[in-house]
């Protein structure tokens, strides 16, 4: 038996709508249950709203529901609540206990506000650092996969001007080392990775940028040397489609839009985030809150279909950091 824990995200946006319709819209084998983590009522409530049995009923054989937040919570769809930011990270705590206890193996994550986080005192970039600070994981890594790519990036959330001085052979190294380690469980052996340098045309031999020389490029050599397929430092505004032409398995971002946006461009309603290296599955879908819609039964389960069936993959097979 596969159990899947999903948190709800922020309530007040398309979480709950989103983890609902991709459990009941879809089939899903027989030996996977799920376990929505989130302020029980309003869980319940958007259930039945949306037409679907409610999970937290005794009579549900696939699903459970463990509450997290207040409950007393009043649903606010489309707006920024402490409370709503509190039962997130509740959730997420909760779900890393259940993984980490042997309750759960897998946890796949709805969407937070970040905005809300910071109202609420919890100072984290996003889910990605949150969950390394709650594993005590200092060799992390955020991949998207979608519309044909797999996409990992050196960088995450901090502003372009910052990118550069976050560089470093080391971070770049164990990036480039996580994709391949990923690769491995995704069943793709010695898969071909391309990394994208940092400046227009990979530097063009110094005189646009020197990082390809004395950063990027030496840390592919690094990894070489360890046996991992990879390629040379390569423009950024071609390596996307030499991806998607299968000349690699995966590319190596060297900041968040880089890569994000051809993945996105190719598959926007459908990527899926998956945090590498820590001691648990975590998958999620690759979109926001979506306030706008929130509560309109107008949203999309396309991307969060496709984190949980990539959780049970992943679920069923030895996590390589796994302590």
């Amino acid at each position: 038996m596969k159990r899947i824990g999903i948190t709800i995200g922020d309530i007040n946006g398309i979480g709950p709508e989103v983890a609902l319709k991709a459990v009941y819209k879809h089939r899903w084998p027989k030996d996977v249950k799920f376990v929505f983590i989130g302020p029980k009522d309003l869980i319940a409530r958007q259930a039945v709203d949306l037409g679907f049995s409610n999970p937290a009923s005794p009579a549900s054989y696939r699903c459970r529901v463990w509450n997290a937040g207040d409950e007393e919570m009043v649903w606010h769809p489309g707006k920024i609540r402490i409370e709503a930011s509190e039962a997130a990270a509740d959730a997420i705590e909760r779900a890393v206990e259940g993984c980490r206890w042997g309750e759960l193996d897998a946890m796949v994550t709805a969407p937070i506000c970040k905005e809300g986080f910071h109202k609420a005192g919890i100072k984290v970039p996003g889910h990605t650092e949150y969950l390394a600070e709650l594993t005590n994981t200092k060799n992390f890594g955020m991949m998207l996969l979608g519309g044909g790519l797999r996409v990992m990036l050196v960088t995450r959330h901090i502003p372009i001007s910052a990118v550069p001085a976050a560089l470093s052979r080391k971070n770049i190294r164990e990036h480039i080392e996580l994709t391949g380690q990923a690769l491995e469980l995704f069943g793709i052996k010695n898969g071909k990775i391309g990394v994208c340098g940092l400046n227009p045309h990979a530097g063009d031999g110094g005189v646009l940028g020197r990082e390809e020389i004395e950063l990027i490029n030496p840390a592919i050599r690094a990894v070489r040397k360890k046996g991992y397929n990879v390629s040379d430092a390569v423009p950024a505004d071609t390596i996307f489609f030499q991806a998607l032409e299968g000349q690699y398995d995966a590319v190596v971002a060297m900041y968040h839009d880089q890569g994000l946006g051809p993945l996105k461009m190719m598959g926007f309603d459908e990527g899926v985030n998956v945090t590498l290296g820590l001691p648990i599955i975590r998958t999620s879908p690759d979109h926001g809150t979506a306030f706008g819609i929130a509560g309109k039964n107008q949203a999309s389960p396309k991307s969060m279909k496709n984190a949980l069936a990539l959780a049970i993959e992943m679920a069923g097979k030895p996590n390589p950091w796994k302590k």
